[in-house]
């Protein structure tokens, strides 16, 4: 599980979307990961679609991510996905357990799997990545809803913003 949690850091993946990777899904030579699909943890496993139209998306993946990955997928099934036995359940709470435990381990303040997905939103926007990016990497319907979920890192980078404002205009 812990590549399912580095997985979602890197990402942004929902934790249902996450568990639905399969090898499949990656393309190493376009370095990006297909999400065209959830798996069913709350109810008898499976397949399901996505929450929304928007949520079916390529995400682009770092070089690291890629060469780690190209390692873990070798040898598996191209349709089944990767961190869930079939019959298997996966409990959100025993990943958020093994997350707290790592935390802990490398005495960082603790996370949720959600988490996970907030603070990978937030590293980009402070990064400078556009909202309609971030709104499309994470697979929002719709901007306004990455713009409410972020609201508190937009006024403290237009906070940012008012401050090379007044420095470029003092320079004039």
């Amino acid at each position: 599980f812990d590549w399912l949690v580095l997985l979602i850091a890197k990402t942004g993946l929902r934790f249902s979307e996450a568990l639905a990777i399969t090898p499949k899904d990656f393309d190493f030579p376009h370095q990006s990961l297909s999400v065209d699909k959830t798996w069913d943890y709350k109810g008898n496993g499976g397949f399901l679609p996505t929450k929304n139209k928007s949520s079916i998306r390529k995400i682009q993946l770092d070089w690291q991510t890629i060469v780690q990955f190209s390692e873990l997928i070798k040898n598996k099934s191209e349709t089944k996905p990767l961190f869930v036995k079939l019959g298997d359940k996966v409990y959100n709470s025993t990943i958020n357990d093994l997350l707290c435990r790592r935390c802990k381990e490398a005495q960082v303040p603790v996370i949720s799997i959600h988490g996970l997905r907030h603070t990978h939103a937030s590293l980009l926007l402070f990064a400078g990545v556009t909202i309609a990016s971030v709104a499309r990497r994470l697979g929002h319907a719709s901007m306004t809803t990455t713009q409410k979920t972020y609201l508190h890192i937009i006024h403290e980078l237009e906070n940012k913003d008012i401050d090379l404002v007044m420095r470029a205009l003092s320079s004039l």
